[in-house]
Formats: structure tokens, sequence, C-alpha cells
């Protein structure tokens, strides 16, 4: 909190020293309550359901203040009609609110040719009215600009409440609730989600969620089209310049932020000797409008008057609303059917979709509309279906979203339904002897429809019933995670319930004993390690080769069976099996039983060192470059040539290659003679590529390289380190200054961090993903920027500066002295 209003104060002062005074703290203070009501064509809606208004609306506004309320407000109304257009003085109009002929409030038409609707509430003074009429008519552009702002904050506003008030609610018997409904509240509301969060304890996790409250909010393209902010002038570059700085999250500052900052330089510039204006921001509910400030009123001179807005005067716009699944099938009869919905975040944090039902066809033709509701949490639009007779149905169902917009209808998407139906669920073919016991397994049933499924529940061999895990794997499957790590062989039963139907359907399974399959056992020359494959490896716990131990190791399972690297216990006695030596393999498995296969010993894998390494210099495109910090990377666009030797036995022959890839084995590439490998003799062998080029511009990290020799390929043995680089075209900073510096450059994602001091004590973080041009760096200390870059950030890289501009950037002599006094 004391962040964010000391970041708002700093940039007001720097980027327009008329509104440094402005008042640009959080809006957490409450105000006072107007009660507004519109009647459009005789029908008339609470304020909370109006997004817009139109010409000839009849407004009711009603100031809400409590009995003891000792200073005197005035409630005026004023309508506007364009930046350039002054309002006619007719189109003002006041309420003594503390007269008993002004409990009434006012009740005013909507004139034509009005664009916006101002409310001020201003403290009683002999010229108030006339004065505030002046001020309006004198400046209509400003009050044009606070309105437009007011309204979007307004809107952005109620969006960030949404999601602040749905994570601060706990549920003590879910602690992980959070981590289901966050991002189904952050696509709802287009908020911008901290996935990091979730690593916290639970009891952490909302507060965590909440912080940074003011950059949350994401642009939303509906909320922006109802109210058009303008996007040109100084507050324009203020919101810009203050999405670049580090407590904005550099580019990720929200439209919230702007607005509010945009609505206290504007409303700033409007100050004179007897008055000053405060922005309100308007939370709606009813036909409350709840008042919240951003700072407390003065009854001095000179004196506070509340500014907020109503909708704008404009046609109406329907929310976008879009099925998150156009394809998805959803049954009808399921008492928690959520319908996905995304697209327009004001339906879930605002009432202005209203009466909003599901509208379907009965079997005879004719429409039942379920009454819905938006759930921000749940991700859609929730349907009351205890009102629905399956029997008035056919199998499938089409619904639509229908309600009001304001005061006009309007229809949503549609959604496919399905009833219940009494089909029998059934194991797949390929899992009918899938369940084995001794670890959790999972198994697939067909039948109904999936979406109708609603618990699944296991009874084994002894009669017990408990819960197991599904998820829908397809329009008619379930896949259902059986526990049976320490389950007993037998027969068992899979108990599939569904919405609507009293009694679950009956799957019987069978639960086998685990069956092993062991193929094969492969052991080089040489090597202290072998591979054992087949199935069911984890129960191995020892093989014995020929009076050798090996002890198990990696564990790797794939659809084509288990891999399992064993290691040698005596290593000298692994080393010396002869090639071509018949062998027996006995493997003990964890309960005690063994098995029995024969091998033999492979030829030995061919063996080759690192002779020594170059890297090409990349030809200087800016005056700026990054000297890396560790010898062992390279630019991922240089090129790269390192030698290698064959160890005996192993020679280089012509159908040789060498393997080269990332260490997470996403890129790789075969080097031959025909494509970047030359031998020098039949032991000494170049290889050459440039990685930018083999493995695209996004390969990075860890580089290893292999020998490949008759299809047998050696050990993996590191190369280098891949780095990207970003372009840097100019570090901007004042002479003598010792402020931070303008970094201008591309791809600036690429840094991690940047410092004036090598320890990097006090560095400069660079957000993940980081679109933007420019980033603020430190001061350069005796001309010395240094870099972390996020491809090894372990390394310490420097800035390396021209000449001329390290002279520039070194604070002078009479700089680096303390102001006097």
């Amino acid at each position: 909190m004391a962040l964010r209003s000391l970041l708002l104060c700093l940039l007001l002062w720097l980027l327009a020293p008329t509104a440094a005074s402005a008042d640009s703290a959080p809006f957490d203070l409450a105000g006072p309550t107007l009660r507004v009501s519109v009647t459009h064509a005789g029908v008339t809606l609470p304020i909370s359901e109006v997004p817009n208004l139109a010409v000839g609306d009849q407004i009711s506004i009603r100031a809400d203040l409590p009995p003891g309320q000792s200073a005197h407000y005035l409630l005026i109304a004023a309508f506007l009609r364009g930046a350039t257009n002054p309002p006619p003085p007719g189109w003002f109009h006041a309420d003594e609110t503390w007269s008993p002929k002004g409990q009434g409030g006012l009740k005013i038409a909507v004139p034509d040719g009005a664009q916006q609707v101002v409310v001020f509430l201003a403290p009683q003074t002999g010229g108030d009215f006339k004065t505030l009429v002046g001020a309006v008519r004198g400046r209509p552009g400003a009050f044009v600009r606070a309105s437009q702002d007011l309204n979007q904050a307004s809107l952005d506003r109620s969006r960030l409440d949404a999601f602040l008030a749905a994570v601060r609610t706990r549920d003590p018997n879910d602690p992980d609730r959070l981590k289901t409904v966050s991002p189904l509240l952050a696509r709802s509301l287009t908020i911008k989600l901290n996935a990091d969060c979730f690593q916290r304890m639970p009891e952490l996790q909302a507060a965590c969620l909440s912080q940074g409250q003011d950059s949350l909010v994401l642009d939303d393209g509906h909320s922006t089209s109802i109210v058009e902010a303008l996007t040109n002038g100084p507050a324009s570059d203020l919101a810009t310049q203050i999405s670049a700085t580090p407590e904005a999250n550099f580019g990720y500052a929200s439209p919230y932020v702007a607005a509010v900052i945009d609505i206290a330089k504007i409303l700033d510039t409007l100050r004179v000797a007897s008055y000053q204006y405060i922005p309100a921001l308007a939370t709606a509910e009813d036909d409350r409008l709840t008042l919240v400030l951003n700072a407390a009123p003065s009854f001095h001179t000179p004196l506070s008057v509340l500014v907020t807005a109503l909708p704008a005067v404009e046609p109406p716009e329907p929310p976008p609303l879009e099925p998150v699944d156009p394809s998805g099938t959803y049954c009808a009869e399921r008492t928690d059917l959520v319908l996905p919905v995304d697209g327009a975040p004001l339906a879930y944090s605002t009432r202005y979709a209203h009466d909003m039902v599901l509208r379907v066809k009965t079997k005879d033709g004719r429409s039942l509309d379920l009454p819905v509701r938006a759930d921000a949490a749940r991700g859609g639009f929730v349907a009351d279906t205890s009102g629905v007779d399956p029997a008035s149905f056919g199998d499938a169902i089409d619904g639509a979203l229908s309600g009001y917009w304001g005061f006009g209808p309007f229809t949503g998407p549609t959604f496919h339904l399905e009833n219940v139906q009494p089909v029998a669920w059934r194991l797949t073919d390929d899992d009918q002897s899938a369940a084995v016991v001794g670890r959790d397994d999972t198994v697939r049933l067909k039948g109904g429809d999936s979406a109708c499924v609603d618990a699944v529940t296991l009874r084994g061999p002894s009669g017990d019933i408990q819960p197991v895990a599904w998820t829908a794997a397809g329009p008619n499957e379930i896949a259902v995670t059986l526990p049976l790590a320490g389950a007993d062989p037998g027969a068992m039963t899979l108990l599939v319930g569904q919405f609507g139907m009293k009694q679950p359907d009956e799957t019987p399974l069978r639960a086998f004993a685990q069956a092993g399959r062991l193929d094969s056992f492969t052991l080089h020359a040489g090597d202290d390690f072998g591979v054992l494959k087949g199935s069911r490896l984890d129960e191995v716990s020892a093989v014995n080769l020929d009076g050798v131990g090996f002890r198990p190791g990696a564990l790797v399972t794939s659809a084509a069976g288990d891999e399992l690297t064993l290691t040698a216990e005596d290593t000298p006695a692994a080393a010396a099996l002869r090639v071509g030596q018949a062998a027996t393999v006995k493997v003990v498995l964890k309960d005690g039983r063994t098995a029995r296969l024969k091998t033999s010993i492979d030829a030995a894998r061919p063996r080759v060192s690192l002779i020594s390494k170059s890297i090409d210099d990349l030809p200087a495109t800016s005056p700026l470059a990054i000297e890396l910090g560790d010898q062992n990377d390279m630019p991922a666009a240089a090129r790269l040539t390192f030698s290698v030797r064959a160890e005996a036995p192993t020679s280089l022959a012509d159908p040789d290659t060498i393997e080269v890839a990332t260490a997470d084995g996403s890129a790789s590439t075969s080097l031959t003679e025909a494509n970047g490998l030359t031998r020098e003799d039949e032991h000494v062998a170049l290889a050459t590529l440039t990685p930018a080029k083999v493995f695209g511009e996004s390969a990075f990290g860890a580089l290893r390289f292999r020998f490949v020799h008759d299809g047998v390929a050696g050990d993996w043995q590191p190369l280098a380190t891949l780095v990207r680089l970003p372009t840097l075209h100019d570090l901007r900073c004042r002479e003598g200054a010792r402020g931070p510096c303008q970094l201008v450059g591309s791809d600036l994602f690429l840094i991690d961090s940047i410092s004036s001091d090598a320890a990097f004590d006090h560095p400069v973080k660079v957000p993940e993903g980081f679109p933007g041009d420019s980033i603020t760096t430190p001061h350069p200390e005796d001309g010395r920027l240094f870099v972390r870059l996020r491809d090894d950030p372990a390394a310490v890289g420097r800035l390396l500066l021209p000449a001329g501009e390290r002279a520039a950037s070194a604070p002078s002599a009479q700089s680096a002295k303390p102001a006097a006094g």
C-alpha cells in the first residue's frame, strides 16, 4: 500500500510539476453514498444494472447521508457534450441535501446531445453552484476526461474487488482451494495471476495473490469499449512511463493504474483558490453508489468537491460472451452445472448482465428458462437445474444463455446438453487385464456421457468401498486411477455414479498379482554400468552377472517398457569382463523371488576426449556489447569449432558421427564428414557448427557431445553453454548525474539482472517475458555495469561501454559532493 502511494506521488512529481501536489493515494477511504436509479421506456432499474444511459432516460439521484450529517453538501448533476462544447446552463441541476425540500434528491432527464453525466458533492458556500458551473463550462474537456477515467477506473476496480473477495474466501476443509479457483478467477476477470504463489504454504497463498493490487487488473476490450478512454496527451505519456518502472512490473501496469494517475492529474489542474476537486470511484450495489475516496475532504479553503461519474450516454454494447470449449458437452442433470464462459469480465464483476437464464426447449417444443448466475470462481454461469424433469427432454438438449444487458435483451452462446442414459460402463479391451497390485494403476471405462459422471468408487475383495480419482478421457470415456499400492489380488468392482441415477452402475474387474518381464541385460566391455530392459522393473532389488553385483539406479518407463540402469558394485571386476564373454544374469526382486536370463558382453563403447575448442567472435552490430562472464559461455549465434581425440581402441572412420545436443535433449544434430566433421587422421577430428542455425534461435543452456561408432554411442560430454544475447543500442544517462539510466535495445528479456557492482548487492531485476525496448539500470560505477544473462544467471558478465560513454557516465567530483545545508 505504501509502495503504491510513493510510486504514484513520485511519478506525478517527475512527469508533471503542476500535478505534484495531486492526491495519488489508493482509493481506500469510504465516502458518502448516493441512491441512483434509472427509468428507460417505463422500466426502472437500480444503477448497478445500468451499463449505459440513453437520451430521455429519467435519472433519480439522492444523497444518502447519515442523520447526524453536520456538513451541508450541495448535490449537483451536470451533463457534458464534448471536450470543445461547453454545456448550456440548463444542463446543471442542484439539490440542497440538508433542506426538507432536498430530501427527495434530483429527478432529471438526459437531454439530447449529452454524452457524460458528472455528479458533484460540494460543501455549502454562498456561490458554490455558480462557481462550479463556471468551472465546468470553462474547461469542459477536463471534466469529460475525468468522467471517462472515473468510469474506467470504477469498472476495473469492480473486477479487482471481485477477485480479491474470492481469493480471501477461505475453506478450512479445502486447503488447496486457491489452486483450483485462482486460474478460473484470472480467466473470468482478466486478472494477472502470480503462479509462484502456489509454491507457498496454503495459509500464505491468498496474501501473495493479493500483492501489487494496482497491477493485477489487465486490459480487457469490453470495459474499454464501454468507456472510451482517451489515448493521447500527457496522461497517456504518464501511463506509458509508469508501466516501465520496476514498481509497476515493467509493462504490466494495469489500465486501473493509468486511470487513477490520470484522474489525479486532471483534477489537480482544476484547483482554484476556493475549491479543490477530489475524485471518487463508485462501487455499485443495487441502487446504492458507495463513493470511495483517495484523500480526506477538506472543509477549509480550498474546500473539497467530490467528483464521480455515472455511466456514459452511448449505445448499449452487450458482452461478447464466448464458450471456453465450443465443442463441449454438459450434463443437463448436474446439480452444479457450470457453463464455462469468458470474454466479458464485467459480466462477473457487475450486475450489468441480469435476469440471466439458460433457455432450453422440451420435447413438445415449449421453452423452459433455467435461472443462471455468473460465478467467476467457477469460471462460468452456474445453472439451477432443480426444476429439470428429464422426461420432458430428449437425449440431446441445446440451451442458449439469455438475459438483459442493462435495459436491452441479449442472447449469449449456445451449449450442448445431454440427459443421463442408463448405459452400462465397461472396461476397454486394452484394460481388461491392466490392473496390477503393488502400485497405483489407471484403467479406462467406456459407456455413457462422461459429463454426467458424479463419482466413482472402488469395492475391493474384502467388500470395503473407497472413492477413487477419475477424469473425463473423452465424450464417452473416463480414466480411473486405482489405488492398488497396498491392495491384494482378487475380484473388484468399480461403481460409477451418475447424476439423476439412484443406483451406480457396477463394472467388475480383477486385480492381478505383479508380473514383471525381463527382456535383456546389456553391458559394454569396460563400462561399470549396464541396462536391464523389461517391465515392472521397479521391483528389482539387485542384479548379479557371473559374480559381479549391480545395484539399481535410474528407472525410465515408456509405452515400450521399462529400462533400469544398474551400477557395478565392483568397478574393476566389471571392467575385466571381455567382449563376447557369455554370462548368466541373476535378477533378484524385492519380494525375494529370482529370475535368470542369458547375455554376452558387448563391444566397448567408443571413447573420445575433447582436445580444445574455439568460439568465433560475433561482429559488432551496436556500440554496446556484453563481455560474457564465463569462458565456457558462448553466444548462440557464434560459430563453435572443437577438436576430439579417439582413445584406443577407438579409431575414426568415415561412417562415424558426432552428436551435439542440448542437455535437456530438446535440440540435437549429427555431424558427419559431409556436414561439419573433418578428420585430421584416424585419431583426431575437428567439428564445426553454428548452434543458432542448427538448433534455432530459441536454443540455450548446456551443450554436450558424444561419439557414435557403428551405431554404438559413447558417453555424453560437456561442450559449452549456449547463451542468447540482447541487442543493445544505447545507455542514456544525464551528464554528471548519479541517478538511474535507461538501457535501450531489443530482446531485453534475455537479461536476468543488471548491477553497478560485481557482487550484485543492489541489482535491477528484469521481469520474465519483458516485452519493452528500454529498462532502467543503475548508474555505472567507474564506467562499469555488470550483467547476468537469463541463460546462465550464475555467470557475471560486463557491459562494455564506449570510452566516451564511460567518461559521460562517471560521476564528476562536483556531483558527488553532498548538497550544502
